[in-house]
């Protein structure tokens, strides 16, 4: 059962319809997020839906390509191999 609210009393002026405290109507500003456009707040880092981070400065480093890893290793041998 849904509360009911008495329309004679003032006091109850900071309740809207919904049954909650208009007094939050001054709750941080949301924007939405660029990669899944679902609502989040204006300060974050990362999006809590999509997971992903927000700016590239927060982002973690990317890694490096497998290729160069493979090359590296490859150059390694060879080197390794001529100094035998």
């Amino acid at each position: 059962m849904a509360p009911t609210r008495d329309d004679g009393d003032d006091d109850d002026d900071d309740w809207d319809d919904d049954g909650d405290s208009s007094d939050d109507s001054a709750d941080e500003a949301t924007v939405p997020c660029p990669y899944c456009r679902r609502e989040i707040l204006e300060d974050s880092p990362r999006c809590p839906h999509c997971e992903r981070y927000i700016s590239a400065e927060d982002s973690p480093p990317p890694r490096k390509p497998l290729w160069v890893i493979a090359t590296a290793l490859i150059c390694l041998a060879i080197v390794l191999w001529w100094l035998w």
